[in-house]
């Protein structure tokens, strides 16, 4: 008899999984609440994997061996509540791909800059080993182990993902930062997000590593208080470490395992503080990886950075558009608002996830001429800084934002879309905003 494999979610995630599924001889049967998009249909019936979208068929997903769901899902949905109540085994992509695969993974969290520093990561070590980039973004995890054609994955983890592993376990975990996101997901208990986020260590073994910012309040706490097994390699601007990396003279110094690298931050292709850090835990990974210096130091020179996240769009009549769609919380618009160099008229909102706007007062007051709402309720956003900024105005689609702040900047300003809110009031996804927004700016 063969296992049944229930997936729930017909999207990136679910759909890889089918297909690992089916090829290691699973019974497979896909069920999405909303509707499944058409592309992922068309590989569903390509691949003869039974689906149903527009409602879950709680008798036929209750029959289940295991069941896949997807990050999307909350624990509170209606049919996880069932499967949890039956003693069904409820796990993430990346718990189920992982037990088909014997590849080196290097698994990246953090509520900012994972992205960044995953792509960072995989761009140091593509040159020289055979490595895949999946996870959290572009092509599923799932699907790429089907294919098995990776000896390593680097792995954008969202706390989501992680939520649903029992054994998963990267040989390299990296925590990037912590701050306050999702809170909406986790009964607004910020420290159920960060246990969520340190579950990535919790089947860690002596032989493994964790690589983390040991400049972050909330992570330095954390591990004072819990244990790791895996060996600690922390990165730091502030102080200087034996083992890790951390800054001297302007110049980025990683030492592990008796291997030294030094680079000249004003090398780097990307500038700012926040990607010197990602810089600093990605080298870290290709250190204990094994990957020659005169390799790291040219990707870490070439690297242009990540759709979405301050991507410079076009100059408009001396005005710089910035499209940071990605900075989805508040504390990756503070990067954002942070490393503008001139007045800026600043397009926010969304979906707000519990965010405290507190922390970005002053740099508001130092930077933004005018702020444009771009969600369906703008409340929280007016009443911190309506007494703030001279100008502040509501919108309801990327066009009318866009249209609103070309009119409000002048010469030498910077329109920069960087809502610090989740994006599924009016957009399917932050790539589908930051989209729309390049596609706006374009059309002026």
């Amino acid at each position: 008899m063969s296992k049944k494999l229930v997936i729930l979610g017909g999207g990136e995630s679910g759909v890889g999984t089918a297909i690992l599924g089916m090829k290691n001889g699973f019974e497979v049967f896909v069920s999405d609440f909303g509707n499944i998009k058409e592309n992922y249909k068309k590989v569903l019936l390509h691949h003869k994997i039974a689906f149903e979208d527009g409602g879950h068929t709680s008798a036929k997903i209750l029959q289940a061996d295991v069941v896949m769901k997807s990050p999307g899902i909350p624990d509170t949905a209606p049919i996880v509540k069932q499967l949890n109540e039956a003693g069904i085994l409820v796990i993430s992509e990346i718990e189920f791909a992982r037990a088909f695969t014997e590849a080196t993974i290097v698994g990246i969290t953090g509520s900012n800059g994972k992205t960044t520093t995953a792509t960072l990561t995989h761009g140091l070590l593509k040159k020289e080993l055979n490595v895949a980039l999946g996870g959290n973004i572009g092509k599923s995890f799932a699907e790429q182990v089907s294919e098995g054609k990776y000896e390593n994955y680097v792995l954008e983890l969202s706390s989501f993902q992680l939520d649903g592993i029992k054994d998963f376990a990267p040989h390299i975990a990296v925590l990037t930062n912590l701050s306050p996101d999702h809170l909406d997901r986790y009964e607004y208990d910020y420290d159920k997000y960060i246990a969520s986020k340190f579950r990535i260590t919790m089947n860690q073994t002596e032989e493994d590593y964790f690589i983390y910012d040991a400049d972050d309040e909330e992570i330095i706490k954390w591990l004072k208080t819990h244990e790791i097994k895996a060996k600690k390699l922390p990165f730091s601007l502030t102080k200087e470490v034996t083992e890790g990396a951390y800054i001297k003279d302007k110049q980025i110094i990683v030492s592990i395992n008796n291997t030294h690298f030094t680079m000249p931050i004003t090398t780097l292709g990307l500038q700012g503080q926040h990607n010197v850090k990602n810089a600093m835990a990605a080298t870290s990974v290709a250190t204990l990886l094994k990957i020659r210096k005169a390799t790291i130091r040219e990707s870490l020179q070439n690297f242009q950075g990540v759709e979405h996240r301050l991507e410079k769009v076009l100059k408009i009549g001396n005005v710089m558009y910035v499209n940071d769609s990605k900075a989805t919380n508040v504390n990756a618009t503070f990067y954002a608002l942070d490393s503008m160099t001139s007045p800026t008229v600043w397009i926010v909102g969304g979906v707000d996830k519990g965010n405290d706007y507190e922390e970005l007062l002053p740099l508001v007051n130092e930077k933004v001429k005018a702020i444009i709402c771009l969600g369906v309720d703008n409340s929280k956003i007016i009443n911190q800084f309506g007494n703030v900024v001279d100008m502040m105005v509501e919108a309801t689609s990327m066009e009318e934002a866009v249209k609103i702040a070309y009119k409000l900047s002048e010469r030498n300003d910077t329109v920069l879309l960087s809502p610090a809110c989740a994006s599924f009031d009016l957009f399917e996804n932050y790539e589908d905003r930051g989209r729309q927004f390049k596609e706006a700016v374009r059309n002026l």
